[in-house]
Order: structure tokens, then sequence, then C-alpha cells
């Protein structure tokens, strides 16, 4: 009887080590689950191919590659976690990191990350993964949104070509779209399907906030004069200048590109890795160019939500994932994530790579952006999700399409917003 409980025992606490192993099986190498959330063909076959290296070198600690997707990635996240089968590396945007970081799903990486890849990324990016005093993320690459403009149609109206240096004011884009139309032909195709973000971001220039944070950490909405001034733009530019179609305001960036091959539209806002499917789809004599972003008082600025890279609160090798991060950002390694996904690298290092200060495909202006980009305003709301989805989406659709005025998009924004905002800050 004394034997068999014994080896009861014995089995149990193997079973039981084997458990907490998490990770390791029959005393093998430790398997780390990394979803990528890369979706480019050269975004994908370069994050692969440095876990594929990352594997070679650190035999005792395996990397398995999981395709995630964008799509949803929010919802099929929390399902993870609340289901405890949560990747053990997360790749993510920083705006969608506050309620997972308040939740406790994700791991303070504060001590975990070396000085090396601290001390590399500038501290406004830092600020776009910190929540409370703990770091849940890290952020890597970015986006600045620029236009892309029709160099033909530029030419021919004589318009001043903007630079970063010298860009133009929001007023000045507005009246360089009229010149630009014309009998079924707009200066500008606003692509909004997801307008918040697009708004908010580009509202920095102006001064624009939004989101402003009391004394006792409370958020509240605030629509001021500097938040007005993108969103009236737009506005105009649909409604009264007739300079932009309404027909777009629905569609994806994607949707539009189509009519800007074809001399429907002179200018496209778009983000700046969207530079690659235009490589990839413009007729051969189509001649384009990258613009910055109009500017406002506050200059270029404008908000970002860089991609990130994050561990799991459950993720039982939290030292090995982060030292697999630290691998994936080394310099030389964000350099190849960046022109893969064809955006900007975080890290100062990296941002001094000769491949992108070329002038080609524009590398050189968003480069000079890089400077001028700030944590987007909602980036450490609680409840900005929901937010964004039940009343600020279609307050801007319906202010953009002329269904609604500035006061009642004013009211929606305030007074439907921060009843959102106030069940997340009890």
């Amino acid at each position: 009887m004394r034997t068999r409980i014994a080896t009861a025992l014995a089995v149990l606490l193997l079973l039981l080590a084997g458990c907490s192993a998490g990770g390791r099986t029959g005393g093998g190498p430790i398997t780390l689950r990394f979803q990528s959330l890369a979706w480019q063909q050269e975004s994908v076959a370069a994050t692969k191919e440095l876990v594929e290296e990352w594997n070679a070198a650190h035999p005792d600690v395996r990397v398995e590659y999981v395709q995630g997707s964008w799509d949803g990635v929010h919802d099929q996240l929390l399902t993870s976690f609340e289901g405890g089968e949560a990747p053990d590396v997360i790749h993510d945007a920083s705006d969608d990191l506050a309620d997972f970081a308040y939740g406790g799903y994700l791991a303070d990486l504060t001590d975990l990350l070396p000085a090396r890849l601290r001390s590399g990324i500038p501290e406004s990016s830092w600020e776009t993964a910190t929540f409370g005093d703990g770091i849940y993320g890290v952020p890597f690459l970015q986006e600045p949104r620029v236009l892309i403009a029709d160099a033909g149609r530029l030419r021919a109206a004589r318009v001043r070509v903007p630079t970063p240096d010298h860009p133009w004011s929001w007023a000045e884009f507005r009246q360089v779209a009229k010149r630009l139309s014309g009998p079924g032909r707009y200066g500008v195709a606003w692509p909004l399907k997801e307008p918040v973000s697009a708004t908010l971001n580009l509202s920095l220039s102006a001064g624009g906030r939004l989101f402003h944070r009391g004394a006792d950490g409370r958020v509240t909405v605030r629509f001021g004069a500097g938040d007005a001034v993108v969103a009236r733009t737009i506005h105009d530019q649909v409604a009264v200048d007739r300079s932009a179609p309404a027909s777009t305001l629905g569609s994806g960036g994607s949707d539009t590109l189509p009519g800007f091959f074809g001399g429907r539209y002179a200018m496209v806002p778009l983000g700046f890795s969207y530079r690659q499917q235009i490589v990839q789809q413009a007729p051969k004599d189509f001649r384009w160019t990258v613009l910055p972003a109009p500017a406002g008082a506050d200059g270029l600025v404008q908000g970002v939500s860089p991609q990130t890279l994050s561990v799991s609160a459950d993720c039982p090798h939290k030292k090995e994932a982060a030292a697999f991060i630290d691998f994936l950002l080394r310099p030389k390694n964000m350099v190849r994530l960046a022109l893969g996904d064809w955006m900007l690298p975080t890290g100062t290092q990296a941002l001094k790579d000769p491949a992108l200060h070329t002038g080609k495909y524009g590398w050189a202006t968003g480069t000079a952006l890089a400077a001028r980009l700030r944590p987007a305003p909602a980036q450490s709301v609680r409840g900005y999700p929901e937010w964004k989805d039940k009343v600020a989406t279609p307050a801007y659709q319906e202010y953009y399409s002329g269904a609604i005025g500035l006061d009642a998009l004013r009211s929606r924004l305030e007074k439907d917003g921060n009843l959102v905002l106030a069940r997340y800050q009890r």
C-alpha cells in the first residue's frame, strides 16, 4: 500500500513539474509562442527570417511563429487571455494595450528590458506603452500620416509643393484642394472608414487634445478649438467646397487607390505604409509623390500609436521572452522590420540607416517627420475602444457626411463619451 502511495505521489510530482515548466517538454528546449500581426509579404518574410535566426542561435529557447491578424485582434487577445491560452510574445498596437495592462494580462517589462533597448528608443515612444508605473510593451514601428499626391496634377495646377521644412497650413491645404478640383475630379479623397484615430492624431498639429486628465487621474472629453480645426477642414471639403467626395468617407485607404491612379483624386491622406501598395499597383507611367500632412499652430506634430511587442503575464519564461524581443529589435533588425512593413522604426540608431533617407518612394519625407511624432491622444485612456466604436466613430461619420453640425458633434463626443469613460474609472 505504501509503495503504491509513494509511486502515485512521485507520478503526481512529475506531472506538476511538467505543468510548472510551461513551454519546456521532457527536459527539452523552452518554447515561446510569438503571435505576429505582420501581413504584408515583405514584412512576414522579414519577421520569419528573424525568428529562424534566433532559433538557430538559441537552441535552448525555441520561438514558434504564430500568424495573427489585425482584424479583431483586441477581442481575439481578450479571449485568449481569459482562456489561459495567450501567446507568450504579443504583437499589437500601443493604443490597444491600456485595458490589457490595467487588467493584469500583460507583464511589466520595466526590469526585464536591457539598458541598450531602453536607451535606444526615445522617451516619447516609451510613453505610448507606459501605464501607471509600468511598461507593458516595446514600441518598435511607427507610421506618420502623409499626403500621397499625383505629381502631374500638382505641376499642372502650379501649386506650391510643401516640404517638411515648409508644409502647407490647414487653410492652404483647403485652398489647394479646391484648386485641384474640377468636373468629375476632386482635389482630395478622405478614406475615413476608421475616422477617429486619423482625426485625433492629425488634430495634435492644431493643438487638439480631446482627452484631458485631471489631478485625480480621471480622464474627460473636452472638444476645444484645436480639436475642431481638422474636423472642420474635412467637413468643409466634403460639404462646402465639394473638393472631396462623400463617397470615400466609408472607405478604407486601399479602396481609394484605383480612383487616385485614374485621376479622380489628386491627393489621398494615407498611412506611410500604403506606399508599398502604390508601388505594386500604380500604372508604370503614373508619377506620384509623398508630401507631409498639413501643419497647424503646433507645426507638423501628429499622434501615432506605434506597433508594440509585449509579454503575457502568464508567460512562465519572461526573461527569455524579453531577450527574444531585444534580439528582434536590435538596430539592424529593426531596420529590416521597418523596410518590410514600409514604416519607420522608433529606434534612434535604426532611424539613421541610409536606406530610410533616400528620396525614392518618399522615405526621406517620412523619416523627416519622425521627430514630430507624439503619443496618440487616446493612448492611456481606459475604455477607448468602446468609446471609439460606440460614440466617436458614428459621430464623426455623421458630421463629415453633413448629417449633423459641429455643435452636435461636440455634444455627442463630450456627453455620450464621458458616460462611457466614467464606467471604466469608477
